[in-house]
């Protein structure tokens, strides 16, 4: 249903923007609940974590593992992290894309200095909190959200240290109006990520519709170069190739060569639109009737 990439300096408020988040779409009319997945949710500690990178790029790919597993057009999952890194958050939105469903950023802003009383704080409560060096390498190193950046957008900002959180800050609100919003025509500002060729995953192909495409391209180009042969290398008209098959016609002589370029092509170009469409013929007069289709477009 959507990822929310929750976003900030260290001791910004984020988890507490992901728990408001989480109950204002409980309390919504829509009743949709969400899962946050955090550094918590792994037991992990933050100062471990960021300790070097190393550490730190293994803590963005348990993450993002768990995000990939997660997504789906059923759930809301909010990523309670720092998510500090640009290409991180495109990788995010990368995922979305790949799971079609909506995306947004909750961005906390916060001055640096508000956050350093924050995190001193937590450490004088015995909460867990950075510890200094850590601190200032995390804050240096932030890339702040921009909005003209698709994975950037929607953007939704929030100002703890002026505002506070709750679940009515406006923030909060606008990002549980657009998750829960219906998506249609007339919600032009209601953006549903759609998937490429590029971000799915291949479907599953038959071992039998394969072999089937296969040897029945191959048949046609047997019975083609047959033809041909008769007919002493000359055009030829009116190919029959069996019952209910269109007759193929060759305006021009076709060598062996450019005839398996447009054998591989048509199985490559088949191959693709399976990914979004319906899968490639099981059944070799299928086949048959849409590689002629082809020949014919191509030759005729």
């Amino acid at each position: 249903m959507a990822l929310v990439v929750i976003c900030g300096q260290p001791c910004s408020g984020k988890s507490t923007a992901a728990q408001c988040l989480e109950g204002a779409l409980k309390d919504s009319e829509s009743k949709l609940t969400a899962r946050v997945i955090d550094e918590s949710s792994f037991h992990l500690d933050r100062n471990q974590c960021y300790s070097n990178m190393t550490e730190e790029k293994m803590l963005r790919g348990v993450l993002r593992s768990e995000v990939d597993r997660s997504v789906s057009k059923d759930s809301i999952i909010i990523v309670d992290s720092l998510n500090s890194i640009k290409g991180y958050r495109y990788e995010l939105w990368c995922l979305a894309r790949a799971a079609g469903i909506r995306y947004c950023v909750l961005f906390c802003d916060v001055e640096e200095s508000h956050s350093k009383t924050w995190n001193k704080q937590r450490r004088e409560n015995g909460e867990s909190s950075y510890d200094d060096k850590i601190f200032e390498d995390l804050v240096g190193r932030f890339e702040r959200p921009d909005k003209r950046n698709r994975w950037d957008s929607p953007l939704f900002e929030l100002r703890p240290s002026r505002d506070g959180i709750e679940k009515s800050s406006a923030a909060i609100l606008d990002a549980v109006s657009y998750l829960t919003r219906k998506a249609d025509a007339k919600s032009r500002d209601v953006r549903v990520l759609q998937p490429t060729i590029a971000t799915q995953s291949a479907r599953p192909s038959d071992a039998n519709s394969l072999y089937e495409m296969d040897r029945a391209t191959q048949e046609i180009i047997n019975a083609v170069v047959e033809a041909q042969s008769q007919a002493f290398g000359g055009p030829v008209n009116g190919i029959s190739l069996g019952q209910g098959l269109s007759p193929l016609n060759i305006s021009r002589s076709v060598g062996l060569p450019e005839l398996r370029r447009l054998r591989r092509t048509f199985i490559k170009l088949t191959g693709q639109s399976s990914l979004s469409g319906p899968p490639p013929p099981s059944d070799a007069e299928s086949a048959k009737r849409m590689f002629v289709d082809y020949l014919n477009r191509e030759l005729g």
